[in-house]
Parts: C-alpha cells; sequence; structure tokens
C-alpha cells in the first residue's frame, strides 16, 4: 500500500469504519518502506515497537475525533526517542539513546500516531542536499539520480514516495521548505516558538523550527494542529493560542494583497521556476487576489548573515560533544586534550567541522564586531524589510529553492554553491516567520517549489492561500515513478 491516494481524512476514516486496522495499515507501511529503501535510502532507524504500538491503539480503539489515531508517521533522527537510537546522522552520536522523548514525539503518541521509524538527514542537519550524512545518501523519488534537498531529506523523500502520509523534520535556514519543493510536497516551517524545541538536537537555536511533511496542504494542517502549543520545558516556546489550522481552509484568497518580490525573480533564479511563480502569481490574481511587485532590499545579505550567526551558535552548541559525557569517544588519547581533539576529529564531518570553525572564528575577540555583530546588524535590517512589506500585504510569495534538484555529488565539493540553494529561505528563518513551500510545477520532470510567507503566528493565512492554489491545480497530484530515470 502506498499513500498516494489517501489523505488521512481517508485513512483515518477507513480505520473508524473498520476497513482496516492500525496494525494492518502499520504492517503495509513497513513493507513499503523495505521495499523501497535500498533505493530511496530515506531512514536511519526503524521502530520495532510500531506494531505493538498499533496493537494497544486497535485494542484501545481508534479516536473518532483524532486524524492521526493510528495512522503511521515518521520523524527526522535529530529528534530523540527513548525507543530508538538519536544519531543526528553523525558518528558522534552513534548508537546514542535518549533518556526521554522530544515534546514532539510525545505528542504524535498521544494522538495515536504509530511512529514507524527515523529519517536520514545532513549531519546535525547541516547541509542542504542529505549528501553530508555519516550513514548514507538519501535520493530524491522522482528522480534517483538526484538529491533530494535538505538537511531533512529523509522525511520529504518517504512522504514523496508515498510510504508515509506525515513525517516530522526541522528548519534552521530552509531544511523543510527546500527538500519539500526538490520532491514535490507540502512543507510547513512554523513561526519560531509555535512549537517545542525540546528533544531536538540544537544547530542554531534562534533558527531551529520543527516542523511538517504532507502530500497536502490540509493534512499539513492537521499535523501543526497536533504539534503546536506553548511547553515549560521550552522557554522560547510562545504561549499564543493554538487555533484550529483547518478552520478556514475553504475561505479562498479573494481580496487578499499578495506581495512578490522583485529580488526573489532575479538573476540566480531558473528561467523554469521563474515561469512556474509567475504562473502561481496569475493563479492567485484569477481566484481574486491582488499581486504587488514589492523590494525586500536586504535578503540578498541573508545567506551571508545566517551563516555568520547559525555558524556561531553551532559552534557553542556543539561544545557538548567532547568524548566525556556520552557519544563517541576516541581511543587511546594521550591525555584529555588529545581525548578532545582526536573525538572531534574523527566524530564530527567536514560540513560540522567547517561550520564549527567558521562560528568560533565569528565569536573570536578580533572578528566578533566585524563578523558576528554585523550579521546581527543584518537580521535587524531583513526584519524590518519585511514588517514593511506585511504592513498593508498579506502574505510574501516566491519560489523555494532557485532551482529544481540537482544530480547527487555535483554540489557537495563547493560549500558555497550549496549554501546558495537557500538564498530563498534563509531571510525567514532570520526573520522567524512562518513558511512553507507547495508544489506549483515541474520543469524536466522534477518538481518546483513555491513558497508562501506569512506574519508571524499567521499559518492559518498561509494554509488557507496555500490551500486554494492547491484546489485550483493538479501539481500535487503528480506522483514519481519510484526507480527513477
Amino acid at each position: 500500500m502506498n499513500y498516494f491516494d489517501r489523505d488521512l481524512e481517508s485513512v483515518h476514516q477507513m480505520l473508524v469504519d473498520g476497513e482496516t486496522t492500525s496494525v494492518e495499515l502499520t504492517k503495509q507501511t513497513l513493507a513499503n518502506i523495505d521495499a523501497h529503501e535500498a533505493d530511496l535510502q530515506a531512514y536511519l532507524a526503524m521502530n520495532d515497537e510500531a506494531l505493538a504500538q498499533a496493537e494497544k491503539i486497535d485494542a484501545a480503539g481508534i479516536d473518532p475525533d483524532n486524524v492521526l489515531s493510528g495512522v503511521p508517521v515518521a520523524i527526522k533522527d535529530n529528534l530523540v526517542t527513548t525507543n530508538m537510537p538519536t544519531t543526528a546522522a553523525s558518528k558522534m552520536l552513534e548508537n546514542f539513546h535518549s533518556l526521554f522523548n522530544a515534546t514532539v514525539v510525545e505528542k504524535l503518541q498521544a494522538a495515536g500516531a504509530v511512529i514507524v521509524g527515523k529519517t536520514n538527514l545532513d549531519e546535525f542537519a547541516m547541509g542542504s542536499s542529505t549528501e553530508k550524512s555519516a550513514y548514507k545518501t538519501t535520493r530524491n523519488p522522482w528522480d534517483l539520480n538526484t538529491v533530494p534537498g535538505g538537511s531533512s531529506g529523509g522525511s520529504a523523500t518517504t512522504v514523496a514516495a508515498g510510504e508515509v502520509p506525515a513525517s516530522l523534520g526541522s528548519d534552521t535556514g530552509g531544511s523543510i521548505r527546500q527538500p519539500a519543493s526538490f520532491t514535490g510536497v507540502v512543507g510547513m516551517k512554523p513561526t519560531y516558538g509555535r512549537v517545542s524545541r525540546w528533544g531536538l538536537i540544537a544547530f542554531g537555536s534562534s533558527f531551529d523550527q520543527i516542523g511538517p511533511f504532507t502530500r497536502t496542504v490540509k493534512d499539513n494542517a492537521y499535523l501543526l494542529n497536533t504539534i503546536a502549543g506553548h511547553d515549560d520545558h521550552d522557554a522560547t516556546s510562545s504561549d499564543k493560542e493554538v487555533p484550529d489550522f483547518t478552520a478556514n481552509l475553504d475561505q479562498g484568497v479573494k481580496g487578499m494583497r499578495i506581495a512578490l518580490p522583485k529580488e526573489y525573480l532575479s538573476d540566480g533564479i531558473d528561467d523554469a521556476v521563474k515561469d512556474a511563480i509567475q504562473a502561481a502569481a496569475k493563479k492567485y490574481e484569477e481566484l481574486g487576489a491582488t499581486i504587488d511587485e514589492v523590494s525586500l532590499p536586504h535578503a540578498k545579505y541573508g545567506v551571508m548573515a545566517y551563516y555568520a550567526l547559525a555558524s556561531s551558535e553551532a559552534s557553542s552548541n556543539l561544545e557538548r560533544f567532547d568524548g566525556i559525557r556520552y557519544g563517541y569517544r576516541a581511543e587511546d588519547p594521550k591525555n584529555l586534550e588529545d581525548l578532545y581533539v582526536k573525538t572531534r576529529s574523527t566524530g564530527f564531518g567536514d560540513e560540522v567541522k567547517r561550520r564549527i570553525m567558521l562560528g568560533t572564528f565569528a565569536l573570536s575577540a578580533g572578528s566578533f564586531d566585524k563578523y558576528f555583530k554585523k550579521a546581527a546588524q543584518i537580521r535587524t535590517l531583513i526584519i524590518e524589510d519585511f514588517q514593511k512589506v506585511f504592513q498593508d500585504h498579506d502574505l510574501i510569495m516566491g519560489p523555494t529553492a532557485p532551482t529544481t534538484a540537482f544530480a547527487v555529488g555535483t554540489e557537495s565539493t563547493d560549500p558555497t554553491e550549496m549554501y546558495m540553494n537557500d538564498v530563498m529561505t534563509i531571510p525567514v528563518n532570520l526573520a522567524g516567520l512562518p513558511g512553507m513551500s507547495l508544489p506549483a510545477g515541474f520543469s524536466n520532470g522534477l518538481p518546483i517549489g513555491m513558497q508562501l510567507i506569512g506574519k508571524p503566528f499567521a499559518e492559518s493565512t498561509i494554509y488557507q492561500a496555500g490551500h486554494a492554489f492547491e484546489q485550483n491545480t493538479d501539481f500535487h497530484k503528480q506522483t514519481p515513478q519510484l526507480g527513477g530515470k
């Protein structure tokens, strides 16, 4: 069984009506994953307790009011779990088992979801292609010779391949939205603080946010309903009331003002991507929205500011991996300093070490004002640019990524080229705004994603506009032919 032709509501109704059971659904899901894993390489760990959890749910009865009850889902392997290892795709955390579950994991389990496994990612979520994993390279189901994006490539791939109806990823600079674009699914990065980060292995603490992947906008809204909300464990989580994100989906976009920044259609964006976004803008006009060209003049500095700030935060967050308390430990060190050096030199991959060094340099006494402080000032200017546009616009639209999925191995050796894949998504993280990617076209058989950006905590508006576009196009209905080209 695959989930190409079934959304969460239809799967849930099958369970409620007794047409299938959570156990049978979980068995079929696991079999489907197993059948494709050799090609896709999407998972790092499977849940040996999944069938037992499904049995308990069947015994207790499917909750008719909770759409996730009895439904299989997947999570990114930087969310800690007690019953599966959490590696963050790094040798540094090989065979690490957490003593607690991430808050989002607890919320999924409370809703009756069956977590079937943990998905591959770029090591410590640092990358844009899922080629930086210490264990495997995940492939794009639309073409096995191309990448699925990153860092949440495994979570995007397993949904795009119809293996699960939903998954969770994390987004620090575009790591949900860019893979959603490359694999033709819906990916939401909520407002910073909308979802608890408790139990998410930190990369950049002022940027990280957990969010869902699904095949449709409505399914995505259901997932955010489940995982959003305040958490006493996370001081940065908002106590703002969580609405029903599915409530206004059918209200359309008539009367909305949507901004299209000229910088989002500038040089460096593939012509096919530009054409798809311009076509989407025309579709919104046909549906009653007003499209205005605007400017985000400081967006071009976003990548530079982000890599100074996020790498600085990473260098601090990753100090804890020293070979002493947990995780990988080098053998036969001569002394304590040698233990630190050997452990971190061999436990971390090249990209992680590159960012640690960049961040440590930016925070050093002679460089702080020149790099970190300047980047923080640029961050403020980017926030102010967004605030100015949102004074008289409901949403901002544009491409999610400048290109479609690129071939495996073509950009992994050039960090600068790889970093530019997130040029469209990074400013949203710098400003802490919600952003969602959804399918908006194809080029040479590969998906093109459109990004919708909203005001703080305006995920409902993004879902409303995304659903209107989805209901009047067929891009989300197309499915990959597993096996690639």
